[in-house]
């Protein structure tokens, strides 16, 4: 009985001792090195709730950039807005309108049409807009062709929401922009059941910024249910919106009068937001041979959050903390490093998630001129996935830099994500403005390399107060990312692996 048992514990003891020695020949957890250290003090720093939320124009603001002013300065940048007076802060003045009256009256011929209060929504881009009295012409669902001048002369447009089968929305453009840039003095849209008038309603009561000085326009657009739209077309030549869509479908549509004229009206409350750009610079020895500009944006939505929650602020720790931490980061590397021949810009933009206006003002008022800028990157919501895999271009294929990001991947021993998905984001960020002003502007990095995990992460986390720093941020993912940043930018700001005249505007307009 004791060998038995002495056996048995003999047994039991050496399972003990095998366990052991697998756990201890098991690899330790790697311990963050260094930039991984810094980016999550700096997330948890611009993400944190003594920030605010980073909103334009408050406090916010400030200390977000004091914070990345005081790093850049540290890491030896010198101010980059060259404009005497300013330094490291290139001032933005943004213009907040808000939706205050709306009305509108229909009459059918000399009769007026009666309809609930509220049943139809007007909205202007301007202060105040008023067309009265004006005939109503109906343009189907105001794809392509657009509608000639003639048509619309004098005229509000009407068309319907929805659109031909297999169109997408994001495709089919601003179809009431053209419209009006067409002539019409306003448009009225027939809402579908894929967009009630409470949801247009909730989006456009929200506040519309733009760049002060940009020019805003007085457009007037009209929103009505189907519902409403039956009352109105009662006892005209086509009395049902079913005949209106069959009307659309038809292959030999052309627009028609519907025999009923309307007066519109709506208004707005204007405030002044001042806010600034930050932008440092990295002096390369030969600047005569352009520069590179790396990007991110710091603004954030303040509160987003809506009582009773307890938690309001929306700290923005994927977007864009992580951003600015990545950008951060790449700055002190590249400084650290062998001189580079071309300067390089760092700009934190403001106003971003207000519609790129922050970037729009860069555009209009650079620091240098924009044909001088060889290449841009832009930085937004890394930290989604870890390091080692696929890397993502968001502008693939619609700038001359994919031979040369191509040939950095490579030589860091990483692959490209095969195809184009990331495009899918190209109007969502800030290099699509310049884009537009025909500077090579494009987004690279890893997190667009798993479009699954940015997907879920736009579906549950973004633009809520629940993107905050955490455990689920992938520090050694975004220490990757500087990595990537750092060897594209020493790429990208050698003349003799690209010269200038390859960055000459040959961009495709996405």
């Amino acid at each position: 009985m004791k060998r038995y048992g002495g056996w048995t514990v003999a047994i039991r003891g050496g399972l003990v001792l095998s366990a052991l020695l697998l756990v201890s020949a098991r690899p330790a957890p790697k311990k963050p090195g260094p930039v991984e250290i810094a980016l999550k003090a700096h997330v948890e720093t611009l993400a944190s709730d003594a920030f605010d939320g980073r909103e334009p124009g408050t406090e916010g603001e400030t200390k977000t950039l004091r914070y990345l002013a005081r790093q850049w300065f540290d890491i030896g940048l010198s101010a980059g807005t060259n404009m005497p007076g300013n330094g490291w802060f290139a001032p933005v003045e943004l213009v907040e309108r808000e939706p205050v009256l709306s009305r509108a009256s229909f009459m059918r011929g000399r009769k007026r049409v009666n309809l609930p209060i509220d049943s139809v929504f007007v909205v202007t881009s301007g202060l105040r807009s008023l067309v009265q009295d004006a005939p109503l012409v109906f343009v189907g669902q105001a794809t392509s062709p657009v509608t000639s001048r003639a048509e619309l002369a004098g005229r509000v447009a009407v068309m319907l929401d929805s659109l031909p089968e297999g169109l997408a929305r994001d495709r089919a453009g601003d179809r009431a922009g053209r419209l009006l840039d067409a002539g019409a003095l306003a448009v009225v849209t027939v809402l579908d059941d894929e967009r009630g008038l409470e949801d247009v309603i909730a989006r456009r009561r929200r506040a519309g910024y733009a760049v002060a000085g940009e020019r805003i326009g007085n457009e007037i657009e009209a929103f009505l249910s189907p519902a409403t739209a039956e009352t109105l077309l009662a006892g005209t030549a086509r009395p049902t919106v079913a005949r209106l869509q069959a009307d659309a479908r038809a292959a030999d549509f052309s627009p028609y009068l519907l025999g009923i004229s309307g007066t519109f009206e709506a208004t707005s409350r204007e405030t002044r937001i001042k806010t600034h750009n930050l932008i440092g610079k990295l002096e390369g020895r030969n600047p005569s041979a352009g520069a590179v500009l790396m990007m991110a944006h710091w603004d954030h939505f303040g509160e987003c959050g809506s009582a009773p929650a307890e938690d309001l602020i929306c700290n923005g720790a994927i977007d864009n903390a992580s951003g600015l931490a990545v950008m951060t980061e790449t700055a002190r590397i590249l400084s650290r490093g062998k001189p580079l021949e071309r300067d390089v810009y760092f700009l934190a933009t403001t106003g971003e998630e207000l519609g790129l206006l922050g970037a729009m003002a860069f555009a209009e008022n650079p620091p240098i001129p924009l044909d001088r800028f060889v290449a841009a990157f832009n930085v937004d919501s890394t930290g989604l996935v870890p390091p080692g895999g696929p890397i993502g271009v968001v502008g693939k294929g619609l700038t001359p830099l994919d031979p040369l990001i191509a040939d950095v991947v490579k030589r860091m021993k990483r692959k490209l994500a095969p195809g184009d998905a990331p495009n899918a984001y190209i109007r969502r960020q800030d290099s699509f403005i310049l884009m537009q002003h025909d500077v090579p502007a494009v987004m690279v990095s890893n997190s667009y390399g798993d479009m699954e995990r940015t997907e879920r992460f736009m579906e549950d986390t973004y633009h809520r107060p629940s993107d905050q720093p955490g455990p689920w941020i992938d520090y050694a993912g975004m220490a990757d990312d500087v990595n990537l940043q750092v060897e594209l930018i020493r790429a990208f700001a050698d003349p003799k692996r690209y010269p200038a005249r390859a960055s000459a505007p040959s961009a495709k307009r996405p």
